[in-house]
């Protein structure tokens, strides 16, 4: 007898499985990895087959059937890697086999699933080319239908396949009927056949062609290839620290290259979703139609078809975000994780996965050599990874000077800008150039007051204010989403003397235009940027710009390669610093820094400003000497002295609910049940409060400990025994592994 072991795909932290199911003789294919439609209690859920057993623990009476097998194609490695992330990020393995199914795969009762387009063509037959040139006796339609499909075949000197239906019913009017009476004529044969749905593949920014690796980038794709064939491949990790400029992409093509020729599979991971066109570019002019293409905005369809090309192996490169790191690529070899200081590796919903991490634990299993990339490392990364360096520039120019403008006691009649940045944008008129403006906050302004009594707004359901959008005139929570229309007096007393605090994004765009008119001023955030692809046409309208400014978010920051920006400014540079977090001085360095990157990439040179009232911090004077070695020095001196990781670990345990009395109960259930069981040197803080978000009251508690796989089981075990005994029902509950 046949035994499946099977994880249902349930959200219930109580549950304990896998559970055993009989397979009968119809299911002999069934293997690890197979998705069945199984009933569980009285319902009917999807599960993943973990595991196949000659015998269960249960009577074979008691053992039910799968209703249906689904899906056979979850490769057995990422069971494995999916399990695996459920318990290290103390989630479910539900959850974590979520993350390795197939694309729109339904988690719900229904078995909804996204199949393969099937398309119908017709195609000519040599009776229908008879009939065409005897004037045989056809209707409008069926003779159009055959004129096209004999043009088509002449365009493809007697080659192809004919023509789709639907390309049929676009040209010719014929339905599906016409084709059927001409199919029984003998005049068109029809066939159905798979058609793969393509992801776009737009890109923004200039590339180079033709290009010969400098010295720097030759040894380090030497060394990269050479440890791909090592016995231990799956254990070397490189850090390939480069300045901006410094051409890492070519290093990894030509890693790819190499791993490509030993017959290996390669992924590529982009920090963020908009990265990835110019990536998907680059490879697909090196290595063609063997590159896919996978991320969350793609259609479930065309997702599918990708997650199918890498399946089967048709595909053997992956570019995406931090997701593509569950791709199904064959024999992996390589994973190249660009920007890897970039938090947004990191997934905010459960399981709290960290990419990086995960990446880590893959290429351990496969077999594959792991690369990351930076002109900003982690700490983390300078100590754990064997470092390959590329000092400079591909086109030999230095990197741009930077001015540290001291914003205390600055005249403000130019508002956010001091006046040697209004200086320096006014002279793109005559210059006619290009600039990136940075100002890490949406917005037109970020608190509204009124001068009179002093009220605020503030939002109802989060304990933060409403963000000024003047443009569409209106108070926005960028927590909830709560909008409500700007006000033009105050409802406590009147007044229409309302102060606007600060600058975001909106007004620094519009100050721009009036100072470097009638020169065009272009602006990206996610305001900007929602709907699909705007971020394309708007990173294209800047490229194609003779002159003109690029406002926006840390969005500008990331990755692009304009030639033309002799001028790069950052504002309100130490925000960041201002944030209670032991990463803010690292999060400070790696924007400023990766910002300044963006200019002097050509021949007018460039120049870089940074704005910040405080000049003497360790993180602005790194970034404005470019020192990155220097900085992660230092850092990590601070970080020792003060136990944060790397040289610690951190687990942080979120408790939320509209109960505040509640919220705070089961914080302190938690502690109690978390305490007795960390070892010794292990801290535990809280619970704590912090701010109200979405109308839910939020505590929180963090276990700090220098080992961590002690206190994620720790954790992992208290909570699974809290919710096995059901004493959390009044909160919501998250779990965050090296929380960033």
């Amino acid at each position: 007898m046949a035994i499946a072991k099977v994880e249902p795909l349930t959200t219930a932290r109580a549950l304990r499985g896998p559970f055993d199911y009989r397979l009968p003789a119809e299911m002999e294919g069934v293997g690890v990895g197979s998705v069945l439609l199984v009933p569980f209690g009285r319902r009917r859920v999807l599960g993943v087959v973990v595991e196949l057993a000659d015998r269960s623990e249960l009577p074979p009476g008691r053992l039910a059937e799968p209703i249906e097998a689904l899906e056979a194609g979850v490769p057995a490695e990422l069971v494995r890697l999916g399990l695996w992330v459920g318990r290290e990020y103390c989630s479910t393995p539900a959850r974590g086999l979520e993350l390795v199914l197939p694309p729109g795969t339904g988690t719900g009762s229904s078995g909804r699933r996204t199949r393969p387009r099937v398309e119908l063509r017709a195609e000519l037959t040599v009776d229908g080319r008879e009939a065409l040139d005897d004037g045989a006796r056809l209707g409008s339609r069926q003779r159009a239908v055959l004129d096209a499909l004999a043009a088509a075949r002449e365009s493809r000197s007697g080659e192809g396949s004919g023509l789709a239906a639907a390309q049929l019913a676009a040209a010719c009017g014929a339905d599906r009927a016409t084709l059927r009476r001409l199919k029984q004529r003998g005049l068109v044969r029809l066939v159905e056949s798979e058609s793969r749905r393509r992801p776009s593949m737009r890109s923004i920014g200039e590339r180079p062609r033709d290009v010969t690796l400098t010295a720097d980038q030759a040894r380090a794709a030497r060394t990269i290839a050479a440890a791909l064939g090592e016995p231990d491949a799956g254990s070397r990790r490189f850090l390939l620290h480069g300045v901006t400029g410094s051409g890492k992409t070519e290093v990894y093509l030509a890693a790819a290259e190499a791993a490509i020729a030993r017959g290996r599979g390669v992924i590529v991971l982009v920090p963020e979703i908009a990265l990835t066109p110019q990536t998907v570019t680059r490879f697909r002019e090196r290595f063609g139609d063997t590159v896919a293409l996978l991320h969350s905005r793609l259609g479930a369809g065309t997702r599918y078809d990708e997650w199918r090309r890498l399946r089967s192996g048709e595909a053997r490169v992956c570019v995406g975000p931090r997701s593509a790191v569950f791709a199904p690529v064959r024999d992996l070899g390589l994973l190249v994780i660009d920007e890897e200081h970039d938090s947004g590796y990191k997934q905010e919903g459960d399981p709290r996965y960290d990419a990086r991490h995960v990446a880590r634990r893959r290429a351990a299993e496969c077999g594959a050599v792991v690369v990351a990339g930076t002109a900003t490392p982690r700490p983390e990364s300078w100590i754990e990874l064997e470092r390959l360096e590329l000092p400079d520039r591909v086109d030999g120019r230095a990197m741009p000077a930077v001015e540290v403008l001291d914003m205390r006691g600055a005249d403000r009649r130019g508002g956010p800008l001091h006046a040697r940045t209004t200086e320096a944008l006014e002279g793109l008129r005559s210059g006619r150039g290009k600039a990136i403006v940075l100002l890490n906050r949406r917005g037109w302004s970020p608190h509204l007051s009124c001068r009179s009594c002093g009220h605020s707004w503030g939002c109802p359901s989060c304990d933060v204010s409403l963000v000024i959008h003047r443009r569409d005139g209106r108070l926005v929570c960028h927590h909830c989403g709560h909008a409500e229309q700007a006000p033009d007096a105050c409802p406590e007393c009147g007044s229409v003397t309302l102060a606007r605090a600060g600058a975001g994004t909106e007004r620094v765009e519009d100050l721009i235009a009036r100072l470097i008119h009638p020169l065009p001023v272009f602006r990206l955030d996610s305001d900007s940027a929602a709907p699909a692809d705007s971020h394309l046409d708007i990173l294209a309208a800047f490229q194609r710009a003779p002159a003109g400014v690029l406002v926006g978010t840390q969005m500008v920051a990331k990755g692009h390669d304009f030639a033309d920006v002799s001028l790069s400014v950052v504002l309100d540079a130490d925000a960041t610093l201002r944030f209670p977090d032991f990463r803010a001085e690292e999060r400070t360095f790696a924007l400023v820094s990766q910002l300044a990157g963006r200019s002097g990439r050509g021949d007018a040179g460039g120049r870089v400003l940074v704005q910040t009232l405080a000049p003497g911090a360790d993180a602005i004077r790194a970034a404005a000497s470019h020192d990155a070695a220097g900085f992660v020095a230092a850092e990590l001196e601070r970080r020792r002295r003060l136990s944060y990781p790397p040289f610690s670990h951190l687990v942080r345990i979120e408790v939320a609910g509209v109960d505040p009395a509640g919220v705070e109960g089961d914080a302190r259930r938690i502690h109690a049940a978390l305490a007795p069981s960390l070892s010794a040197g292990a801290e535990l803080l809280g619970p704590a409060p912090r701010f109200r978000v979405r109308g839910r009251h939020r505590r929180q508690l963090l276990v700090k400990a220098a080992d961590r796989g002690a206190i994620v089981t720790a954790v992992r075990e208290a909570i699974e025994g809290l919710a096995t005994a059901r004493a959390l029902r009044a909160s919501a509950l998250s779990v965050d592994v090296d929380p960033q």
